[in-house]
């Protein structure tokens, strides 16, 4: 559980306990709103995730909020770039591509297994169909050049 305190500090229940004995506050038993209220706090709600955005956004924490007469966590769809270093633009060039080899990265070990598990089809002696696994097996290299590589996928069938 999360706790806002009256200063607007937010922190853990494990924290508020050691903040208000470091403090000179009292101890207690059990965290309810009764005991909170008395120390001049409140329990900090779960709030709703972010959703939507693109490949490259996840939901993200970003403070508390108060909300009628009640504090939520606030989450927003991130990363958040700002300017500093480098430009916020920048930023989001250099994570997008980061994300891209780390997804087409992913996408290339899947399909290395799949080649791999495949590769009983290839030998002399055996009954597989080779003409049909050897076509997958030429599907499954030619992934990379999908349109929606690496984000959008279409994998091959193997064949019984």
């Amino acid at each position: 559980m999360q706790i806002r305190t009256n200063d607007g500090q937010v922190m853990y229940e494990a924290e508020f306990r050691a903040y208000t004995k470091a403090n000179g506050g009292p101890t207690w038993v059990t965290t309810t709103t009764e005991v909170l209220e008395a120390l001049g706090a409140d329990v900090v709600f779960e709030g709703p995730q972010a959703t939507g955005g693109t490949v490259y956004q996840y939901s993200q924490s970003a403070g508390v909020e108060k909300v009628g007469d009640k504090w939520y966590t606030k989450y927003v769809l991130g990363p958040v770039f700002t300017n500093g270093e480098t430009t916020a633009a920048a930023q989001e060039v250099a994570y997008k591509a980061m994300k891209d080899a780390e997804q087409a990265a992913s996408i290339r070990n899947s399909r290395t297994q799949k080649l791999a598990d495949s590769d009983w089809t290839q030998i002399a002696d055996s009954t597989a169909d080779k003409a049909a696994w050897a076509t997958y097996r030429q599907e499954l290299r030619n992934i990379t050049a999908q349109a929606g590589f690496p984000w959008i996928i279409e994998w091959p069938v193997a064949p019984v």
